[in-house]
């Protein structure tokens, strides 16, 4: 695999010309199974916007508190799913 640069970066220069190919051919697959997904599930984006959304309206100091609080409310299924069917509704 790559080795780590003093930096921390990954030094993909290391890698022989196939090496490089199989690994630009699997970013490319793994970006596409990603947006396959994503588009399988828009739920992901209600999820992740709300979350944004109040971490920056309420900008708490523990951020994972606030976090383990967000996605553990026993009501954000039923929040998400009203929120979808407003979006297929539209």
């Amino acid at each position: 695999m790559a080795a780590e640069s003093a930096s921390g970066q990954l030094d993909v220069g290391v890698l022989s010309a196939e090496q490089r190919e199989k690994l630009r051919l699997f970013k490319i697959q793994t970006r596409i199974d990603n947006e396959e997904y994503l588009m399988a599930h828009p739920e992901v984006e209600i999820l992740v916007g709300d979350f944004l959304r109040d971490v920056l309206l309420k900008r708490p100091t523990d951020i994972c508190a606030f976090a383990a609080d967000h996605f553990t409310n026993p009501n954000l299924p039923v929040l998400i799913n009203a929120k979808m069917e407003t979006i297929n509704t539209d």
